[in-house]
């Protein structure tokens, strides 16, 4: 079965000990510390598989830790350093925190290897504290903890066109006549249960990828049916195309299904409605009569003035596919081809090395100032992008969760009063 999203726990490997012990040698009756240091924890990584085209590993095998570093032992040995972990995924993967929902990496583009997650550091071994007044130490220093987080995995295909429409609409036929991709066809209702990918070949022209995304009902931005669980496939593509029965073969209402399928694309994120779009009135071989209105003319008639071309094929017999295939590439020669890649909302080295780090927060009468220093700030600021609203945002959520507003209203802080932060000052509004 398809799998596209998977929830599993990472742990990184903790330090070592740092060790405790003194020189025991003959002739040499007052020997100095000589414990060796811990060995360093192994770290977490995430890396592109090309091979891979799924995440249905993921749903076997939920828990993955690095190796613990081992203690440092006597005669200045130092402990060995516990095992990396690289946990392979395909591309396009999209690496959230499970509480928050934050992105923390996109496996997409340049971005082939990541490090999630860092091994803790290994501790001193005693003879690190030997000074001209303690010259026999009997502590060391503990290694530092392991690291640990619950993931949600998110694939994303990585695709240029995002085929959309009801069931039985001939997506999969149309797929298999313009790609080397092979879906399972049959006529029947959901009888595509996986985003198929296909690459589409011009000559004389660059070509391009084109994603089947299947499953789409009225509803399926609420969970309705399997929509819910393929629409995340569409936010990479730069141009979405509607496949639509132009016969009306089961009964349904070409103009009706576009419109409920950019309702639904709408309200899952709305800024699929500003995507390009070009509709494909498929099954013109199956059009018979010349009592009734042209569908297909209807079809443009409602949509050609918004902007949105229409192009009659038929996917069974290729009339019309090449017209629209050539359509297709001349918009996208228009758009920005680059990727979309999902930017990164939530850092781990923050969470992990920032919390435990000191700061203050103090009036400056002389400069009639807030002042808020310390590493913790400092930190949080080299991390943080205040020009972008996610990277604010963070800023803010920053200051209320480390109390930083509480002791600066306990100071006596009043509305448009200066805050500075090493480089940084602003007004102050609640």
């Amino acid at each position: 079965m398809f799998a596209d999203r998977a929830k599993i726990y990472v742990k990184s490997g903790k330090g070592g000990n740092g060790h405790v012990s003194f020189r025991r040698e003959k002739y040499v009756p007052n020997g100095g510390p000589d414990g060796g240091d811990g060995g360093n924890g192994g770290s977490v990584y995430f890396e592109v598989d090309e091979g891979l085209n799924t995440l249905t590993d993921f749903r076997h095998i939920r828990k993955y830790s690095a190796g613990n570093g081992e203690e440092g032992g006597k005669k200045n040995c130092a402990g060995k350093n516990g095992e990396d972990i690289t946990i392979k995924v395909p591309e396009g993967t999209v690496i959230r925190e499970a509480e928050t929902g934050k992105v923390i990496t996109d496996m997409s583009g340049d971005n082939r290897r990541f490090l999630l997650l860092k091994g803790g550091r290994g501790g001193n071994g005693n003879q690190h504290y030997a000074t001209s007044t303690m010259q026999a130490p009997k502590y060391a220093q503990p290694g530092q903890p392991a690291q640990e987080l619950e993931l949600i995995l998110e694939l994303k295909v990585i695709a240029d066109v995002g085929l959309v429409g009801f069931p039985n609409v001939g997506k999969s036929t149309f797929l298999s006549k313009v790609t080397n991709a092979r879906p399972k066809i049959a006529n029947y209702h959901f009888t595509t249960l996986n985003p198929n990918l296909g690459v589409v070949d011009l000559a004389d022209a660059k070509g391009f990828v084109i994603a089947d995304i299947p499953g789409l009902i009225e509803g399926a931005s609420d969970g309705v049916g399997l929509g819910h669980e393929f629409l995340r496939h569409i936010e990479r593509t730069k141009l979405i195309v509607h496949i639509v029965d132009a016969a009306s073969t089961e009964g349904r209402n070409p103009v009706e299904d576009i419109y409920a399928i950019n309702k639904e694309l709408t309200a899952y994120d709305p800024t699929l409605a500003s995507r390009p779009q070009i509709i494909a009135a498929n099954k013109i071989d199956m059009i018979y009569g010349e009592e009734y209105d042209d569908p297909v003319a209807i079809i443009r008639r409602e949509f050609e003035p918004q902007g949105i071309p229409v192009y009659a094929i038929s996917a069974i017999s290729g009339k019309g596919l090449r017209e629209l295939l050539y359509a297709i590439n001349n918009k996208l020669a228009a758009l920005d081809r680059t990727p979309v890649v999902f930017a990164q909302e939530f850092f781990p080295e923050y969470r992990f090395d920032i919390e435990t780090e000191p700061f203050t927060v103090i009036y400056d009468e002389k400069a009639d100032e807030y002042v808020v220093e310390g590493p913790r700030i400092e930190k949080m600021l080299s991390y943080t992008n205040l020009e972008s609203e996610k990277g604010f945002k963070f800023f803010q959520d920053f200051m209320k969760k480390n109390g930083i507003l509480e002791q600066l209203e306990a100071l006596g802080i009043q509305e448009g009063s200066t805050v500075r932060m090493y480089g940084l000052s602003f007004d102050y509004y609640r």
